[in-house]
C-alpha cells in the first residue's frame, strides 16, 4: 500500500509541477490500486494538490511563466464553479464519478491525439515549405549561371 502511494506521489508531483494535471495520474493510482473510492480519492488529491502546487507555483514565478492578468479571471471562476463541483460530486454515486472521470481521462487523449496530428501535419508543411525554397533558390542559381 504505501509503495503506490510513493508511486502516486512521484508521477503526481511531477506531473503536477509541470501544470499538467498530478490528479489525472493520481487518482486513478489510488482507485485502482488502493482502492480507494472514487470520492475518497479525489478528496485526498486535492489535498496532496495543496502543498505540491505551491511548490510549483513559486518555481514558475521565479521563472516568469505566469500570465498574471489571465490567472485573476480564471480563479474566481473556477472558484466559484468548484463550490458547485464539490457539492454536485458529493451528491453523485461512486460508480458515476467513475465513469465521469473516465469519460473526462478518454477526451483528453483523444485531444491530446488530435492535437499531435495537428502539429505533426503542421511541421510537415513547413519542411514540404523549406524544400519548395531551397528548390527555387537552386532553380534561381541554375538560370543565372547560364546567363
Amino acid at each position: 500500500m504505501i509503495f503506490w502511494e510513493i508511486v502516486a506521489g512521484i508521477l503526481g508531483g511531477i506531473i503536477g509541477g509541470m501544470g499538467m494535471g498530478g490528479g489525472t495520474l493520481t487518482i486513478p493510482i489510488l482507485t485502482i490500486f488502493l482502492s480507494y473510492a472514487q470520492l475518497s480519492a479525489q478528496g485526498v488529491n486535492l489535498i496532496a494538490f495543496l502543498p505540491m502546487s505551491i511548490i510549483a507555483l513559486i518555481i514558475h514565478m521565479k521563472n516568469h511563466l505566469v500570465a498574471y492578468k489571465q490567472t485573476w479571471l480564471l480563479a474566481l471562476v473556477g472558484c466559484i464553479f468548484s463550490l458547485g463541483g464539490a457539492l454536485l460530486a458529493n451528491h453523485m454515486s461512486n460508480s458515476v464519478l467513475k465513469k465521469l472521470f473516465a469519460i473526462f481521462l478518454i477526451g483528453l487523449a483523444i485531444w491530446q491525439i488530435i492535437e499531435m496530428v495537428k502539429e505533426k501535419k503542421k511541421l510537415k508543411n513547413q519542411q514540404k515549405n523549406i524544400e519548395n525554397t531551397d528548390l527555387d533558390i537552386k532553380n534561381n542559381e541554375n538560370f543565372t549561371k547560364k546567363d
